[in-house]
């Protein structure tokens, strides 16, 4: 028999479960309260039902109310400078919570460089990482991802270009001094496809291939991890100096739109862009964000000539002849500016400086769990970008008649390069768990095409009168399909092993790399001579591709891998990693990595790292083959540049390319003092060994040359004057050093303050050559493989010294962010060694950035601020005043001979101050 008692009980407990179960069933509104860390209200705080788009943000009394939210929902709450914190309802309606500060944004979880089915705060990792988030971003107004990371990174280095045809729009970046081509970037954990763009003028990575981050819009990353480690063992070739990873948004909710204009305080490079993020939810099973962006950047001229007269155009050294009166120079200055303005002359067309360009970018990042029984979940991410663009070659002067044809320009022509450089990506895959490990099944493909049209040239070696002024050039274009299968599992003591993560897995991957040639008015060449001499063939500025150079070319490459980390003891974290690749082209290649952290005292360890890795040569690299116009040591060239399967290279003793090869060592300490300030030291080196370099040219004034040049003649084309290809040729060694600081600090009950300082110390030397029997037995052509002006480039090109000084200060809804970075000297030398006159060290510079911005109301935040605050300019070139460089031909000189700014070796770009306001809305 039931008791009473025990009958009114089941009752009421009944009652109580059907109320919950009622509450529970349908939907319902959550009030509540948000608070800091302090107790005090804190506003802006987004509140988003987890798994949907269904969200708002606290008022400026930190409250909220969210509409139809089940009653088993669970709520995200997140706030920069907060802890995100995720709260389940079960069936409440109102709510108190109080965000935790986050001590440090340095401590953010990371997922790069570990396979562990748990990510690890990134002062607990065995390598050091980097984590910027999507806040440091858009603090201030660099908008490409390669400029962002540029001013944030100290490891990392970009400029752009200007004067160097393809690389004017597609920027060299590197990291840790290395080169493009040996930094690895991924894009959620999955191998990014590099650019069809080979660099091949005088610019930071001459004769690498590096990737086009800035395809990527930066409204839609969520995050980027810099891993600062050798990683080849773990994800494969080219992640010698490290790996970059982009985490797009995932969890966005709502729309986030932003509007950026600004310009130089010279009144050009105006700028605007607009980035839009969209995310929403699918039916608490998945997530679609949408990103997009539009840009609008014009060109920088910093030639001189909107402050100084047209220098005299009558001679090719663009100096005044010898022997005349001050009045006679006025006079030839008055006369040139009237046959300028008689003719419609635009100095603006003698422009130096960055390019126009014109981004289109979007990209989906999305995710749908297919059967939650079992943790199946289908993902994709993709992007699509184009961007078009137009730059100045160098200018074409009336007396250099082999080049022009007075008829069309009667006062020469700057020929203009425009590009189209289209950018297609696509991720997609399946996750879940197979008897116990975590399954992922990915295929991932990447395509990049450059396409060249000139314009406002002319192929001189056509008959007077009658060449076309605009040609296709030709297109460049490399794609790549990766196959990814991996598995992940972590054990809970095993055996004396406190944990095990055992990570395996095999990549198949397919690259393809194609030239298409251009008009046949680009290349050809005509039957004009100048006397005796054949006008030059091919569009003036960038000659088009030619039929001989068109190819299409493939390879494959199967590789597996295993990786085992564990906490060997609570104090000890051990990680080791092996990797075996194939390749179809050339062969085999094993490298392995064994990294370790130790905890000495709570809050003080030692991390260090023991690897070998490899590059393998790039199809670009393997293939690649144009002639080109360079200057070289003053000289105007006409330069030929052939692969290793020519006949050419072949003559010179250059034998097949194959994979460099690296050994790195690390070896760090990571503090955490007072509870807000963490502190990471790492020193690393870098050997490797048979670097793969694009020789210095090969000149035919050298009897050898000469000989190997007309024994291989190129039909249809001017005799070349120079010849250079790719090769193993030099053994190099990097050393440097790695710090960041970072302090947080709460100054009131609405004041917050973030200081970080970090710097990265580094220096490259080569240390031995790879020639061949043939260079070395012709002793004139010694030390022209690698020659000084390339080991300048390679050893003092890039800053050896970046230091990066910030505070981020916030008060209510008002912002403050000021950051300050030093680049470090750089150098350059001329070939020539009896030209040593002229090389040249640019001095170290600080460049400030400000930025002010206010959440005027609840969806709208202004900002505005100055990138290089204080106008700092690089130093400028010496020009030797006895060359026909024909950039001293629109260019002052002044006392000491000193003239335009450098187009390579020069730190941070010679903008000057660029002036924005940024407006943010959110919905």
């Amino acid at each position: 028999m039931i008791h009473p008692t025990t009958t009114r009980i089941g009752l009421v407990a009944l009652l109580l479960w059907l109320t919950t179960a009622a509450a529970w069933a349908q939907n319902i509104t959550v009030t509540g309260r948000v608070l800091d860390a302090t107790g005090q209200s804190q506003p802006g705080v987004t509140v988003l039902e987890q798994g949907t788009s269904n969200g708002t943000s606290t008022d400026g009394d930190g409250r909220f109310s969210l509409n139809n939210v089940p009653g088993t929902a669970t709520l995200v709450f997140s706030a920069v400078g907060s802890l995100t914190q995720q709260i389940p309802l079960n069936g409440r309606t109102t709510l108190e919570i109080r965000l935790a500060a986050n001590q440090t944004e340095l401590n953010e979880v990371v997922v790069t460089g570990s396979r562990a089915t748990e990510g690890r705060s990134n002062i607990l990792t065995t390598s050091p990482v980097d984590v910027i988030s999507a806040r440091e971003i858009k603090a201030y107004a660099q908008t490409d991802v390669t400029q962002i990371l540029t001013y944030i990174a100290p490891s990392f280095q970009s400029t752009r270009q200007t004067v160097t045809d393809g690389t004017d729009f597609v920027d060299p970046a590197t990291l840790r001094g290395l080169g493009p081509d040996q930094v690895l970037v991924l894009v959620n954990g999955k191998r990014r496809h590099t650019s069809a763009l080979v660099n091949i003028n005088g610019t930071p990575g001459r004769g690498s291939v590096g990737t086009d981050m800035n395809v990527i819009p930066p409204a839609a990353i969520k995050r980027i991890e810099v891993l600062r480690d050798g990683a080849a063992a773990q994800y494969g070739s080219d992640a010698i100096a490290g790996v970059i990873n982009i985490q797009l948004k995932d969890d966005t909710t709502g729309i986030s739109v932003s509007s950026t204009a600004g310009q130089t305080a010279k009144s050009d490079g105006q700028l605007f862009q607009a980035d839009a993020n969209l995310g929403f939810g699918l039916g608490h099973r998945g997530f679609v964000d949408v990103s997009g962006q539009f840009s609008n950047r014009s060109y920088v001229d910093r030639s001189g000539l909107d402050t100084a007269p047209l220098i005299y155009l009558g001679t090719t050294s663009g100096n005044y002849p010898a022997g005349l009166t001050d009045q006679q120079k006025i006079d030839l200055k008055a006369r040139d500016n009237a046959l300028v303005t008689q003719n419609g002359f635009n100095r603006r067309d003698i422009r130096v400086g960055s390019a126009d360009t014109r981004t289109y970018g979007s990209f989906v990042n999305a995710a749908y769990t297919l059967a939650p029984s079992i943790g199946l979940e289908a993902y994709f991410s993709g992007g699509l970008t184009r961007r078009t663009g137009s730059s100045g070659a160098l200018y074409r002067l009336p007396t250099q008649v082999t080049q022009t044809d007075a008829s069309i320009y009667p006062n020469g022509f700057l020929p203009f390069i425009n590009s189209t450089v289209n950018d297609g990506s696509a991720i997609v895959g399946l996750r879940g768990k197979v008897f116990g490990f975590a399954a992922d099944l990915s295929n991932t493909y990447g395509r990049n095409a450059l396409k060249y049209n000139i314009t406002n040239t002319l192929n001189a070696s056509l008959p007077v009168g009658t060449s076309p002024t605009s040609f296709y050039a030709g297109e460049l274009a490399f794609q790549q399909n990766t196959t990814n299968l991996g598995f992940t599992r972590k054990f809970i003591e095993v055996g004396p092993l406190a944990t095990l993560n055992l990570a395996f897995g095999g990549e198949f991957r397919v690259d393809n790399f194609q030239i298409s040639a251009g008009d046949e008015g680009s290349y050809i060449l005509g039957p004009r001579l100048v006397g005796t001499t054949p006008a030059a063939a091919g569009s003036q500025g960038f000659a088009g591709y030619r039929p001989s150079d068109a190819l299409n070319q493939s390879r494959n490459n199967v590789s597996g891998y295993l990786d085992l980390e564990s906490d060997l003891t609570d104090k000890l974290l051990v990680d080791v990693a092996g990797r075996a690749e194939r390749y179809s082209d050339f062969g085999s290649n094993v490298s392995g990595k064994v990294a370790a952290r130790y905890s000495i005292l709570d809050g003080l360890a030692l991390r260090g790292a023991l690897s070998n890795g490899f590059r393998a040569p790039s199809l670009q690299q393997r293939y690649f083959t144009n002639s080109s116009t360079q200057f070289t040591s003053g000289e105007l060239r006409e330069v030929l540049t052939t692969n290793n399967d020519d006949a050419i290279t072949k003559a010179f003793g250059i034998g097949s390319l194959k994979q460099e090869k690296s050994t790195n060592y690390s070896l760090g300490l990571t503090a955490r003092l007072f509870k807000t300030i963490t502190l990471t030291v790492d020193a690393y080196q870098i050997d490797i060994r048979d670097r793969i370099v694009l020789s210095s040219q090969f000149s035919r004034s050298n009897a050898v040359v000469a000989a190997i040049l007309t024994a291989n003649p190129r039909p249809g084309q001017n005799p070349v004057q120079g010849v250079q290809f790719f090769a193993n040729a030099v053994n190099t060694r990097t050393q440097g050093i790695d710090i960041v600081a970072n302090e947080r600090l709460t100054l009131g009950p609405d004041s917050r303050l973030t200081l970080t300082a970090a710097a990265n110390f580094n220096e490259t030397t080569v240390r031995s050559f790879n020639s061949s029997a043939t260079i070395d037995n012709n002793p004139s052509l010694q030390n022209t493989l690698f020659d000084r002006a390339q080991r300048a480039r390679l050893e003092n090109g890039q800053p050896r010294s970046k230091i990066n000084l910030s505070a981020d200060y916030g008060y209510k809804i008002f912002g403050l962010n000021l950051r300050t970075v030093r680049f470090g000297e750089v150098q350059t030398k001329d070939a020539d060694p009896t030209r040593s006159f002229i090389d040249q060290t640019f001095a170290a510079k600080w460049v400030t950035d400000l930025t002010i911005s206010a959440q005027v109301i609840k969806n709208i935040g202004l900002s505005v601020g100055v990138n290089n605050l204080f106008n700092v300019y690089p130093d400028r070139l010496y020009q030797d005043p006895n060359n026909n460089e024909q950039s001293l031909t629109y260019t002052t000189l002044d006392a000491t001979n000193r003239g335009r700014f450098p187009y390579g070796s020069n730190q941070f770009g010679f903008n000057g101050a660029f002036y924005f306001g940024r407006v943010n809305f959110t919905l």
